[in-house]
């Protein structure tokens, strides 16, 4: 039985060698086993100090990684594919998704967020933003479209108010995505003075019940955190 064995979560560390630092793959993997509910060890890994751990268990890997039973994964996608393969019902939570559009939902917002915050150039500005702000429109819509299994119990409906990306319940996809948009929304609002427009009815009605959701509350790093680790990669703007 997976209970049995020894699980444990190495994620990167946050500026001061101890907190959990700002990384949405390592935070994905800490919430999914938190919802999983099974029993893990956590362990920040200070990188600024090249730990001997690394160098033991996972040579020229970052975090996260994981320990399962002895033995080493450091692929993020792989091992949360083991990790859903590995705890399963009736003892641990499915979080595979039902509609595969939900896998997919949201997953160009990040890298639009990147190109918006590294603009060094004043014309350039409006337009990034307006991207970003395209792929967080097609988001919402997803959020509010009825899915298939909401529809066959009521025909009529024309707008979902689910909690999460593919129902009521976290599943895989919101591991990966609400920790980019906790990023996005911190580090635009702390360099850009931009943040996720409220009459996004889908998309706020989504972060509003993640923000009462232990499994991600619990896992996310600090909003400090987040604002130190972007401060070398946020482009100042060219005169």
């Amino acid at each position: 039985m997976a209970e049995k064995q020894k699980i444990q979560l190495f994620v990167k560390a946050s500026d001061d060698g101890e907190s959990i630092g700002n990384c949405p793959f390592c935070q994905r993997l800490f919430m999914i086993l938190m919802h999983k509910g099974c029993p893990f060890t956590l362990t920040t890994v200070d990188m600024k100090r090249a730990p001997e751990i690394l160098k033991d268990l996972a040579p020229g890997s970052q975090p996260p990684f994981l320990l399962y039973d002895n033995e080493v994964k450091t692929d993020t996608n792989k091992i949360e594919e083991f990790l859903e393969e590995t705890l399963l019902p009736p003892s641990y939570p499915s979080m595979t998704p039902k509609c595969k559009e939900s896998v997919t939902a949201g997953n160009d917002v990040f890298h639009k967020f990147s190109s918006y915050i590294k603009n060094q150039s004043p014309a350039n500005e409006d337009t990034l933003q307006r991207y970003l702000l395209r792929s967080l429109l097609l988001l919402d819509r997803y959020l509010t479209t009825p899915l298939p299994d909401e529809l066959a119990k009521d025909p009529k409906m024309t707008e979902s108010k689910r909690k999460f990306l593919d129902g009521d319940e976290l599943t895989l996809p919101d591991c990966n995505l609400l920790p980019k948009l906790n990023i996005i929304n911190t580090v635009c609002k702390q360099y850009r003075k931009f943040e996720i427009p409220k009459d996004l009815k889908g998309l706020s009605r989504y972060l509003n019940n993640a923000a009462q959701l232990e499994t991600f509350t619990y896992t996310c790093p600090s909003k400090d955190e987040i604002i130190l680790s972007y401060r070398s990669v946020v482009k100042p703007m060219l005169p």
